[in-house]
């Protein structure tokens, strides 16, 4: 999702070249998940799906692929910097703010939403707006993290480099919960699902214990926040370039926060 620390209380800009950086980890790690549960519920050919807070372009260009030139994808961003390059043919892009703009229009077989919701303040306004735009048998599939499930970078903790790396990112947990990011929210999905009037309710959990992704996507976020960490008092700078030295080493088993997938279906 466009994340605007001076515009919205966001504390990941995508302004910033790293935000660029972050999408393709964050494809590279999620996607795979992210497709599995879009062909578990059938979505193919002819069919139209929103894509709320697309940020990168990895899913709308995915789920193109599925509903084919009969189909359509809508794909949209607070800031659609980074998704506008996938506009074109189904795809279509549109600067949207789903918990203030009223739904795209014409209804939709599958609205998706990936590490959205976590950062939005009026989580449940976006929520019914969401639900609204499903047609009747339409698919809702929301996966959003859960830093408080497992909120360690480094679950070994084996040695210092693992306490300055759990350490940086209790501090970047700080600072999300500073603006408003609920760090227990992924797990509230499935009653959130069915509090909106949604059945077939089912859920999940991912999250990777090391990957080279993992890494790539630590070093581009720690660069975003690193003025923000030091200016806070969560980090020294010194500290802050020892911890992305051992990220670059590559001794490091990085993990990420649990991604939770909730989906259900319009009745």
């Amino acid at each position: 999702m466009a994340e605007r620390e001076t515009d919205h209380g966001y504390l990941l800009d995508n302004r910033q070249s790293e935000a660029g950086i972050r999408f393709g980890a964050l494809a590279e790690l999620f996607d795979p998940v992210t497709f599995r549960h879009v062909d578990a519920l059938g979505i193919g050919p002819g069919m139209r799906c929103w894509e709320v807070g697309a940020g990168g372009p990895s899913v709308p260009l995915g789920l193109a692929e599925r509903v084919g030139p009969t189909g359509a994808v809508v794909a949209t961003d607070i800031d659609v910097s980074w998704t506008a390059p996938a506009a074109g043919g189904v795809i279509e892009v549109l600067r949207h703010d789903v918990a203030a703009d009223p739904p795209p229009p014409g209804g939709f077989d599958l609205v998706h939403a990936r590490l959205v919701l976590v950062h939005v303040a009026d989580r449940a306004e976006a929520l019914r707006r969401m639900v609204q735009a499903l047609r009747p048998g339409g698919r809702l599939l929301l996966e959003d993290a859960d830093p408080a499930l497992q909120p360690l970078l480094c679950p070994d903790e084996s040695g210092p480099d693992e306490r300055l790396a759990n350490r940086l990112r209790a501090g970047f947990r700080t600072l999300m919960a500073g603006r408003g990011a609920d760090l227990a929210y992924g797990r509230t999905l499935p009653r959130a699902l069915r509090e909106a009037g949604l059945v077939d309710v089912r859920a999940d959990a991912y999250f990777p214990i090391t990957s080279p992704a993992c890494a790539v996507l630590e070093d581009a976020t720690v660069r975003q926040i690193r003025g923000l960490l030091v200016r806070e008092g969560l980090a020294t700078e010194e500290e802050i370039e020892r911890h992305l030295a051992n990220v670059a080493s590559g001794r490091l088993d990085l993990a990420t926060a649990p991604m939770i997938s909730a989906w259900a279906r319009r009745p």
